[in-house]
């Protein structure tokens, strides 16, 4: 009979590799055979925001859950700091999520019973013990997103656009390594975008993360470094 630390998953060790994200061949339908997107390949360095555009139904936020582990894909790889993400199990992926991954996702999914420091603080503390940094930490965050004297709040006192703020900063106060964000500003104002879009390009290269960022903002996405199109054949230059 093997002890519980044999049976314990090894800790997820980043590899030493040039890119963050590096993606291949990747192919999606949805289960009614459509094909989404085929042939897809992606490679993200350190320090660079990708915008991913398209129509509507082309499968971005789709794409999104497959490099997040949340989704797979029909075929083709999904590498994060050079571990193939395929291979992992349930338990696996989510422990990269939690260490590795920040995501912004439409829908917020804020805690409802936690205060906003809380919801920021949560993926600090999933793997940190250090709480005094963990709090700092998540209050320095909801102050760069216009929300200091908000952290005792919950989320039933905010308006949308607050609620998307505490998403950015929740995605950003653990500096991973990769964020994914699915129409980050498009609940926001055009003045507090640009000041969260500044934060949030600010974050990704001054911690040489890497973000792709999925919007129909034009001013979302001129922030980026790259901007593609996803079509059903992949992604190509949006001035292709």
């Amino acid at each position: 009979m093997h002890s519980d630390t044999a049976l314990a998953p090894p800790p997820i060790v980043p590899a030493r590799t040039a890119g963050i994200l590096a993606v291949s061949g990747l192919a999606k339908s949805v289960p009614a055979g459509r094909q989404l997107f085929s042939g897809l390949d992606l490679a993200v360095a350190p320090g660079e925001v990708v915008a991913i555009v398209g129509e509507s139904g082309v499968g971005k936020s789709t794409l999104l859950n497959i490099l997040a582990g949340l989704d797979e894909a029909d075929r083709g790889e999904v590498r994060i700091e050079g571990a193939a993400i395929g291979p992992l199990d349930e338990a696996g992926r989510t422990r990269l999520r939690r260490e590795r991954i920040g995501f912004v996702f439409q829908a917020f999914h804020i805690l409802p019973y936690l205060t906003l420091a809380q919801n920021v603080a949560l993926p600090l503390a999933l793997v940190s013990a250090d709480q005094p940094r963990i709090e700092a930490r998540a209050l320095a965050m909801l102050e760069a997103v216009g929300l200091g004297d908000r952290g005792a709040s919950y989320a039933r006192d905010l308006s949308g656009g607050e609620l998307q703020r505490v998403a950015i900063a929740r995605a950003l106060v653990h500096e991973p390594a990769l964020i994914l964000a699915d129409e980050p500003t498009g609940n926001l104002d055009p003045e507090t975008a640009g000041r969260v879009l500044d934060l949030f390009a600010r974050e990704v290269r001054s911690g040489d993360a890497a973000a792709v960022i999925v919007t129909h903002s034009r001013a979302t996405a001129a922030i980026a470094d790259r901007v593609l199109v996803l079509t059903a054949g992949g992604l190509r230059p949006a001035d292709a």
